[in-house]
């Protein structure tokens, strides 16, 4: 059987390494479009739903805070900035929680997003209650608050790896979180909330919305509904198209890393139980820069929004060269 030799496995390691900063850069440049896509979403002039528009709205901050915590705070700041003020541990500790809570934030709210388009096209009698501006804006605080207070623990999770001049450095798990029984079941219940139940929680909600759907398109045939005189068709298209490409990039991206939540990678020697490691976590961030190019793809008011406000600095330098020309 062939072995590989430790030189081998440094080149993997470093390959990897390689590869994460890369991906690191390219998500810190979605992180600007993610930036954009906030700004054009706060407008609200993408043709969408208020309520609609604020699910949007709540989900690609949260990918926005991923991105700032994961890649810009943990990976960009530990290959460019080996050491500083991040690097003490409780700041390492705030810092952990925060990306925790994003992570969550970011899982949940494509959650709640998919269950409010549920509601929408499954549930006619109630989405006149239920589909608003303010029921969204309760349901995301709420469910914001109660995912931030979820993650407190992980700040007592830690200890110093280090420490110089009486100054406690880096982060180091406690040996009791891998024997205490409470921590054990802390890590449990973090597992079972993200990303295994929403994960089920999709799946269950596109099924019955798909369900749904081939239903009513075969009711709407027999009644011949689906002529030109049904005004509603379109922005029916639009939700459902919006919906299932949001949800099944979710599922995609986080299919890989819910493996790597069974112990998948123990199955797997060294340097590949570490590269399967390392490409979970890389989809997982990869999921969190998506839904800019969803949104793009999909919405035409969107494309038009982005376009303008990517020539709108061109615009103005061109308004000013001819004004001082004139």
């Amino acid at each position: 059987m062939p072995r590989c030799s430790l030189g081998g496995v440094r080149e993997v390691i470093t390959d990897l390494s390689r590869i994460n900063r890369s991906n690191g850069e390219h998500h810190f440049f979605i992180g600007i479009m993610n930036s954009i896509s906030l700004l054009i979403l706060s407008k609200e002039s993408c043709g969408l739903s208020t309520c609609t528009t604020r699910y949007l709205l709540a989900m690609t901050t949260a990918d926005l805070l991923v991105i700032i915590t994961e890649v810009v705070l943990n990976r960009i700041n530990d290959y460019y900035f080996p050491l500083n003020f991040l690097k003490i541990t409780p700041v390492c500790s705030v810092r952990y929680v925060l990306l925790r809570a994003a992570t969550d934030c970011s899982v949940w709210f494509t959650v709640t997003f998919t269950f409010d388009r549920f509601i929408a096209i499954c549930c006619p009698k109630v989405k006149s209650k239920y589909c608003t501006n303010k029921t969204a804006t309760v349901i995301l605080l709420t469910t914001g608050i109660l995912l931030f207070l979820k993650n407190i623990p992980i700040y007592f999770r830690f200890r110093p790896r280090r420490i110089i001049n009486n100054i406690p450095w880096r982060c180091s798990n406690r040996p009791v979180y891998f024997t205490d029984s409470r921590w054990i079941g802390f890590r449990t219940f973090e597992k079972v909330l993200t990303p295994l139940i929403p994960f089920g929680l999709i799946l269950l909600l596109n099924g019955v919305t798909v369900r749904y759907i081939l239903v009513a398109s075969r009711i709407r045939k027999r009644l011949k509904c689906h002529s030109k005189g049904d005004s509603g068709s379109e922005s029916r298209r639009k939700s459902i198209i919006l919906l299932f490409t949001i949800s099944g990039s979710f599922i995609l991206l986080w299919f890989i890393y819910i493996l790597f939540f069974f112990d998948f990678d123990e199955l797997l020697d060294g340097p590949s139980g570490y590269m399967f490691e390392n490409f979970a976590y890389m989809l997982r961030n990869l999921s969190c820069c998506t839904n800019t190019f969803i949104y793009v793809v999909t919405q035409s008011q969107f494309r038009e929004q982005l376009k303008l406000t990517l020539t709108y600095p061109l615009t103005l330098v061109t308004a000013f060269i001819k004004k001082q020309s004139s």
